[in-house]
C-alpha cells in the first residue's frame, strides 16, 4: 500500500527538472511550462493544461508551495497540501513533470529551465507574465490560453459554502447549459 507521504512519481527537484529539460532539448523536443497554485483541480485547470501540452512535446508544471499559496491567497489556502497537488497534477497523462517553488512567482524556475513555450491563463495580460522576457530572449514563445467561464477554485469554494448554508445545487456554468442543450433530441 502506498503511503500518503510517498513522493509522487512525476514530482521533480529543480535539478532533476533541469536535467530532464536538457535531455529533451538534446532530443529536439519542445518543452512547455506553466505554473499555478492548482489548489483544487477543476475543468478550467484541465483545459489549460491540455492546451498547454498541445503546444509542445513535453509539459512541466510548477506549483506554488503551501507557504507561497498562503502569502498569495491568504491564510485559508491552500485547501490541499503541495504534495497532494503535485500528485494530482502529475497524475494527468499529458504532464511530464511537476516542480514546487517557494517563491511568490516562478521567475527563478523559469530562468533555470529555459522553456520553449511559457503558458498562462487568460486572466494574465501578456505584458505582465513573469518570465516572458526570459523565454522570448531565448527565442521561445508566450501563449495566453482563454479561461473557461465560471470555473475557478474560488467558485468551487463558494459552491461548498452555499451547500453548507443549506442552499442546494451548484451554480450552472455555460458548459453545463451547453451540455444539456446537446442532449436534447
Amino acid at each position: 500500500m502506498k503511503k500518503h507521504n510517498d513522493k509522487p512519481p512525476k514530482l521533480l527537484t529543480w535539478q532533476e527538472a533541469r536535467s530532464k529539460r536538457e535531455g529533451w532539448l538534446d532530443e529536439g523536443e519542445k518543452v512547455v511550462f506553466t505554473n499555478g497554485c492548482f489548489d483544487l483541480l477543476h475543468t478550467g485547470h484541465v483545459h489549460l493544461l491540455k492546451e498547454a501540452a498541445s503546444l509542445g512535446d513535453r509539459l512541466i508544471v510548477a506549483i506554488n508551495s503551501d507557504k507561497s499559496v498562503r502569502r498569495i491567497k491568504g491564510k485559508e489556502r491552500p485547501l490541499r497540501p503541495e504534495i497532494e497537488r503535485a500528485e494530482i497534477i502529475g497524475g494527468l497523462t499529458y504532464v511530464d513533470g511537476v516542480v514546487i517553488f517557494e517563491q511568490d512567482d516562478p521567475f527563478e524556475i523559469i530562468k533555470l529551465l529555459q522553456p520553449d513555450v511559457l503558458v498562462k491563463g487568460g486572466d494574465w495580460k501578456s505584458g505582465n507574465i513573469v518570465g516572458a522576457d526570459i523565454v522570448k530572449t531565448s527565442g521561445g514563445g508566450v501563449v495566453v490560453i482563454p479561461l473557461v467561464a465560471d470555473r475557478s477554485t474560488t467558485a468551487l469554494v463558494e459552491d461548498v459554502r452555499r451547500l453548507r448554508k443549506g442552499k442546494t445545487g451548484c451554480r450552472k456554468s455555460k458548459i453545463t447549459l451547453l451540455a444539456k442543450k446537446a442532449k436534447k433530441p
